[in-house]
Protein backbone atom coordinates (compact mmCIF):
# COMPACT_ATOMS: atom_id res chain seq x y z
CA UNK A 1 0.00 0.00 0.00
CA UNK A 2 1.21 3.49 -0.85
CA UNK A 3 0.68 6.45 1.42
CA UNK A 4 0.25 9.97 0.09
CA UNK A 5 0.30 12.81 2.60
CA UNK A 6 -1.46 16.10 1.96
CA UNK A 7 -0.60 18.99 4.24
CA UNK A 8 -0.93 22.73 4.54
CA UNK A 9 -2.50 25.27 6.87
CA UNK A 10 -6.12 25.11 7.98
CA UNK A 11 -8.47 26.35 5.23
CA UNK A 12 -5.88 25.72 2.48
CA UNK A 13 -8.16 23.35 0.55
CA UNK A 14 -6.65 20.03 1.61
CA UNK A 15 -10.01 18.29 1.90
CA UNK A 16 -11.17 19.58 -1.47
CA UNK A 17 -8.01 18.32 -3.17
CA UNK A 18 -8.27 14.99 -1.34
CA UNK A 19 -11.72 14.44 -2.84
CA UNK A 20 -10.25 14.87 -6.34
CA UNK A 21 -7.17 12.72 -5.64
CA UNK A 22 -9.29 9.97 -4.08
CA UNK A 23 -11.15 9.53 -7.36
CA UNK A 24 -8.07 9.97 -9.53
CA UNK A 25 -5.87 7.48 -7.67
CA UNK A 26 -8.54 5.16 -6.22
CA UNK A 27 -6.98 5.72 -2.79
CA UNK A 28 -8.83 5.88 0.50
CA UNK A 29 -9.05 9.43 1.93
CA UNK A 30 -8.24 9.50 5.65
CA UNK A 31 -9.13 12.89 7.09
CA UNK A 32 -7.70 13.18 10.58
CA UNK A 33 -10.41 15.67 11.50
CA UNK A 34 -13.24 13.49 10.17
CA UNK A 35 -11.86 10.41 11.88
CA UNK A 36 -11.49 12.27 15.17
CA UNK A 37 -15.09 13.53 14.87
CA UNK A 38 -16.23 9.94 14.18
CA UNK A 39 -14.42 8.71 17.29
CA UNK A 40 -16.04 11.52 19.32
CA UNK A 41 -19.50 10.80 17.90
CA UNK A 42 -19.14 7.11 18.75
CA UNK A 43 -17.95 8.10 22.25
CA UNK A 44 -14.96 5.79 22.05
CA UNK A 45 -12.28 6.08 24.69
CA UNK A 46 -10.02 7.91 22.28
CA UNK A 47 -12.97 10.03 21.10
CA UNK A 48 -13.59 11.40 24.58
CA UNK A 49 -9.95 12.42 24.94
CA UNK A 50 -9.91 14.00 21.49
CA UNK A 51 -13.04 16.03 22.30
CA UNK A 52 -11.39 17.70 25.27
CA UNK A 53 -8.56 19.05 23.10
CA UNK A 54 -10.40 19.89 19.88
CA UNK A 55 -13.15 21.89 21.56
CA UNK A 56 -10.44 24.29 22.73
CA UNK A 57 -8.82 24.34 19.29
CA UNK A 58 -5.73 22.54 20.64
CA UNK A 59 -3.83 19.72 18.98
CA UNK A 60 -4.46 16.25 20.34
CA UNK A 61 -1.30 14.82 21.98
CA UNK A 62 0.97 12.81 19.69
CA UNK A 63 0.64 9.55 21.65
CA UNK A 64 -3.14 9.56 21.19
CA UNK A 65 -2.90 10.27 17.48
CA UNK A 66 -0.18 7.62 17.03
CA UNK A 67 -2.52 4.99 18.47
CA UNK A 68 -5.32 6.17 16.21
CA UNK A 69 -3.09 6.00 13.13
CA UNK A 70 -1.86 2.54 13.99
CA UNK A 71 -5.52 1.50 13.95
CA UNK A 72 -6.16 3.38 10.67
CA UNK A 73 -3.21 1.75 8.90
CA UNK A 74 -4.37 -1.69 10.02
CA UNK A 75 -7.90 -1.02 8.79
CA UNK A 76 -6.66 0.04 5.35
CA UNK A 77 -3.74 -2.33 4.75
CA UNK A 78 -5.48 -4.11 1.86
CA UNK A 79 -6.22 -0.89 -0.05
CA UNK A 80 -4.01 0.19 -2.99
CA UNK A 81 -3.24 3.43 -1.13
CA UNK A 82 -4.41 6.05 1.29
CA UNK A 83 -4.27 9.82 1.39
CA UNK A 84 -3.48 11.15 4.86
CA UNK A 85 -5.09 14.53 5.36
CA UNK A 86 -4.09 16.38 8.51
CA UNK A 87 -1.36 14.04 9.74
CA UNK A 88 1.47 14.32 10.64
CA UNK A 89 1.31 17.78 12.22
CA UNK A 90 4.40 17.77 14.45
CA UNK A 91 8.00 16.55 14.19
CA UNK A 92 7.36 13.67 16.64
CA UNK A 93 4.32 12.67 14.57
CA UNK A 94 6.54 12.54 11.46
CA UNK A 95 8.85 10.10 13.24
CA UNK A 96 5.87 8.15 14.63
CA UNK A 97 4.35 7.80 11.16
CA UNK A 98 7.63 6.72 9.56
CA UNK A 99 8.10 4.08 12.27
CA UNK A 100 4.49 2.85 11.93
CA UNK A 101 4.72 2.67 8.14
CA UNK A 102 8.04 0.82 8.21
CA UNK A 103 6.77 -1.65 10.84
CA UNK A 104 3.89 -2.55 8.51
CA UNK A 105 6.02 -2.80 5.33
CA UNK A 106 4.22 0.14 3.74
CA UNK A 107 5.66 3.13 1.90
CA UNK A 108 5.13 6.89 1.95
CA UNK A 109 5.05 8.07 -1.66
CA UNK A 110 4.96 11.85 -1.61
CA UNK A 111 3.94 14.75 0.57
CA UNK A 112 1.80 17.38 -1.14
CA UNK A 113 2.06 20.71 0.68
CA UNK A 114 -0.52 23.38 -0.22
CA UNK A 115 0.77 26.83 0.71
CA UNK A 116 -1.67 29.73 1.26
CA UNK A 117 -0.96 33.15 2.86
CA UNK A 118 -2.54 33.90 6.25
CA UNK A 119 -4.77 36.72 4.94
CA UNK A 120 -6.38 34.34 2.44
CA UNK A 121 -6.77 31.62 5.08
CA UNK A 122 -8.78 34.02 7.27
CA UNK A 123 -11.06 34.89 4.34
CA UNK A 124 -11.63 31.19 3.65
CA UNK A 125 -12.26 30.47 7.34
CA UNK A 126 -14.95 33.14 7.44
CA UNK A 127 -16.62 31.69 4.33
CA UNK A 128 -16.53 28.19 5.80
CA UNK A 129 -18.09 29.47 9.04
CA UNK A 130 -21.10 30.66 7.04
CA UNK A 131 -21.91 27.18 5.74
CA UNK A 132 -20.47 24.80 8.34
CA UNK A 133 -22.53 23.11 11.02
CA UNK A 134 -19.42 22.50 13.15
CA UNK A 135 -19.33 24.54 16.36
CA UNK A 136 -15.55 25.01 16.12
CA UNK A 137 -15.88 26.55 12.63
CA UNK A 138 -18.06 29.38 13.94
CA UNK A 139 -15.51 30.92 16.33
CA UNK A 140 -13.06 33.42 14.74
CA UNK A 141 -10.71 33.02 17.72
CA UNK A 142 -10.41 29.30 16.98
CA UNK A 143 -9.64 30.16 13.32
CA UNK A 144 -6.70 32.28 14.48
CA UNK A 145 -5.60 29.69 17.02
CA UNK A 146 -5.59 26.93 14.37
CA UNK A 147 -3.42 29.04 12.09
CA UNK A 148 -1.04 29.92 14.96
CA UNK A 149 -0.71 26.25 15.90
CA UNK A 150 0.02 25.41 12.27
CA UNK A 151 2.79 28.02 12.15
CA UNK A 152 4.29 26.90 15.47
CA UNK A 153 4.07 23.11 15.03
CA UNK A 154 3.11 21.96 11.56
CA UNK A 155 5.19 24.28 9.37
CA UNK A 156 8.38 23.10 11.17
CA UNK A 157 7.15 19.50 10.75
CA UNK A 158 6.80 20.06 6.99
CA UNK A 159 10.36 21.38 6.87
CA UNK A 160 11.47 18.33 8.84
CA UNK A 161 9.64 16.01 6.41
CA UNK A 162 11.74 17.45 3.58
CA UNK A 163 14.77 15.72 5.09
CA UNK A 164 12.90 12.39 5.33
CA UNK A 165 10.76 12.12 2.18
CA UNK A 166 9.75 13.82 -1.06
CA UNK A 167 7.76 17.00 -0.32
CA UNK A 168 6.19 18.94 -3.18
CA UNK A 169 4.89 22.44 -2.40
CA UNK A 170 2.02 23.99 -4.38
CA UNK A 171 0.63 27.51 -4.54
CA UNK A 172 -2.83 27.23 -2.99
CA UNK A 173 -4.11 30.50 -4.45
CA UNK A 174 -6.42 30.53 -7.43
CA UNK A 175 -9.40 28.52 -8.56
CA UNK A 176 -9.83 25.00 -7.25
CA UNK A 177 -9.36 23.40 -10.67
CA UNK A 178 -6.13 25.37 -11.23
CA UNK A 179 -4.70 24.06 -7.96
CA UNK A 180 -5.88 20.55 -8.86
CA UNK A 181 -4.07 20.73 -12.20
CA UNK A 182 -0.83 21.80 -10.49
CA UNK A 183 -1.06 18.82 -8.19
CA UNK A 184 -2.08 16.33 -10.90
CA UNK A 185 0.87 17.40 -13.04
CA UNK A 186 3.25 16.38 -10.25
CA UNK A 187 1.74 12.90 -9.89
Amino acid sequence: MEILIITGPPYSGKGTQCDVLKELLNFEHISTGDRCREEKKNKTEIGKIIAEYEEKGDLVPDAIIKNLFDKILEENKTKPGIILDGYPRTKPQVDDLIALVESKNMAIGKVLNIDVPKAELLIRAKKRAETSDRKDDKDPQIHLKRIEIFEASTRPAIEYMKSKMKVLTFDGLGKIDEITERIKASL
